[in-house]
């Protein structure tokens, strides 16, 4: 089968080119054999997948990864390569003709609905419903679930970083050399993106997706230089072209004097370290037009923010303007409101306009908690680089992604559990997002794939789909359907185009905003109530009590 063709192209393979039909478990090779060996391989299955507790102790998900999937479903085939490795795996008495079927199958006689990426979602309620026959489909589960697993679990929690920074703090991804392996870095950038930062240093993570890039230098950067006699070219020309200045060195000097011998400043710092201005020096002469320098190498107030202050001003003079200070170490809280008087002193006693507001950038191994903390305590800091605690996803390992067969030749299908938890819920569903009179989602509803839509205006019964009890009437002011076609195979329904990255984060953002803020913040959230219609309750019920075996007491 030929790709499907998105927006008159085809689509795409998977970013990683490790995404191969291949990148399964075993055991969905030997039930694919199992099947077809007992003639079931083209029964028509649905399968589910979602997850059954929001991740980080919240009560909201970010849902990513699906244009991965729908690359990978788009060119899924076997190589011969392939076919031959699977027949060494197996055991002897596979049969020659399962091979053969193999070499032949494709997804064109597949069907998914999802979810839209970067939507708000939550437990239970299915991200992709999956459809085709039963062989084929196991053959995607293990790939279905490691391409949400940690897209979904990195975009959320990027988005619950941004949540605690708040909108107008701008938030740089810093994880690609702590991430787990190349394939860890080039996803975290990607999700981060979705879920709300604003730029990655990861350079090709900016090629491959279009994310805007950020960085400046390393501590070994100010360290590698020894004096200002390193400096060979001290000239720089002016931002408009209209001078050179022969002697950027002198000017930046001058403008350093000037510093220590100010009224409000004097008290402040002494000598600065001459090697560390050498290397700001430097770094402003090669990049005039985004000078952010890191400034605590050797001491962030007595050395680090005076010297660049002082390569600031000259860049000023020449019609240029810095971008910014960013601190590694220490009391950010305390540095950041200290580098802050001392940038707003500058502009009062010397007149440069806006010159208080100077960008503060703050790292080292931030994270959720800490960033709530320096909001607590204070600070001045105006963007967050954030990169261990975020792309490894520290808090918590995994999402726990779960793919369930939930009908098989029109015929509903259950998981029973002791753990109610654990309990798949059967047969084909349509789900619904209903909103209330303020514009907040209230509740999402599963119905029978059968059942009448929900109405606005119209009066619905919601039930918890385990908890008899747990029931309310709801009357929705707008009702969303979720689950949409992004994947159609050979059949001539119309299916969503994939949006560019761009949009799914603005959709994102959006819909972050779009949630009620007692189900959104950090310490005890509100959870998000997930029900089943009253038809569906019932049945649900009903397939459990047939498929429990009754004990017998002795």
């Amino acid at each position: 089968m030929e790709a499907k063709k998105e927006n008159g192209g085809i689509i795409p393979g998977p970013t990683n080119p490790m995404v191969t039909p291949l990148l399964t478990d075993l055991y969905q090779f030997t039930m694919a054999y199992a099947y077809w060996k007992a003639g079931k391989h083209q029964e028509r299955a649905v399968f589910d997948l979602y997850f059954r507790k929001n991740p980080f102790g919240g009560e909201y998900t970010v849902f990513a990864g699906l244009e991965e999937v729908i690359r990978f479903i788009a060119n899924f085939r076997f190589t011969e390569e392939e076919i031959a490795f699977i027949r060494e795996s197996l055991t002897d008495s596979c049969e020659d003709g399962f091979f053969d079927y193999l070499r032949g199958i494709d997804c064109s006689d597949v069907e998914v609905y999802a979810i839209p990426e970067g939507t708000v979602v939550f437990p239970k309620i299915p991200l992709l419903r999956i459809e085709g026959p039963i062989a084929i489909v196991q053959l995607l589960e293990t790939p279905f679930v490691n391409l949400i697993n940690y897209a979904s679990l990195v975009s959320t929690n990027a988005a619950r970083h941004r949540n605690v920074a708040g909108k107008s703090k701008t938030l740089l991804e810093f994880g690609l050399r702590r991430a787990q392996g190349p394939d860890g870095g080039i996803g975290a950038s990607k999700y981060c993106y979705i879920g709300g930062f604003d730029a990655t240093s990861n350079v090709a993570a900016g090629k491959l997706f279009g994310i805007p890039l950020r960085g400046t230098h390393s501590h070994a950067f100010v360290s590698s230089y020894m004096s200002l006699d390193e400096i060979i070219d001290k000239s720089l020309r002016r931002k408009d072209g209209s001078i050179t200045c022969e002697d950027f060195i002198s000017l930046v000097q001058t403008w350093l004097s000037k510093i220590q011998w100010s009224n409000s400043l004097r008290d402040i710092f002494g000598e600065t370290n001459q090697s560390e201005l050498a290397a700001f020096i430097s770094y402003a002469l090669a990049f005039p037009n985004n000078f952010l320098a890191l400034v605590d190498t050797y001491d962030v107030m007595r050395s680090g923010v005076p010297n660049f202050c002082a390569v600031a001003l000259a860049l000023n003079d020449l019609g240029y303007k810095a971008g910014g200070i960013r601190l590694d170490s220490g009391d950010l809280a305390y540095l950041s409101c200290e580098a802050r008087k001392f940038f707003c002193a500058i502009e009062k006693e010397f007149g440069v306009p806006e010159f208080g507001k100077m960008a503060i950038t703050a790292s080292n191994d931030l994270n959720e908690e800490t960033i709530d903390a320096l909001n607590k305590h204070g600070h001045e800091i105006d963007a967050f680089g954030i990169g261990t605690y975020l792309v490894t996803c520290y808090a918590q390992a995994a999402l726990g992604v779960v793919f369930k067969l939930v009908e098989i030749n029109n015929q509903p299908r259950i998981k029973l559990s002791e753990d109610v938890s654990k309990v798949s819920i059967p047969c084909k569903k349509r789900c619904y997002r209903l909103y209330g009179k303020e514009g907040y989602p209230l509740v999402d509803i599963m119905t029978g794939e059968n059942e009448p839509s929900p109405k606005v205006g119209e009066r619905i019964l919601c039930r918890h789909p385990f908890q008899e009890s747990k029931r309310a009437y709801v009357v929705p002011q707008r009702v969303e359907e979720l689950l949409r076609c992004y994947w159609s195979g050979i059949s001539d329904k119309a299916r969503e185009n994939l949006p560019p990255l761009k949009a799914i984060r603005e959709g994102c953002i959006k819909q972050l905003e779009l949630m009620r803020p007692d189900h959104m913040r950090r310490l005890n959230p509100t959870p998000y109530k997930v029900s089943v219609s009253a038809k569906l309750y019932d049945f649900i019920h009903f397939l459990w009590l047939n498929e429990a075996p009754v004990g017998e007491l002795q």
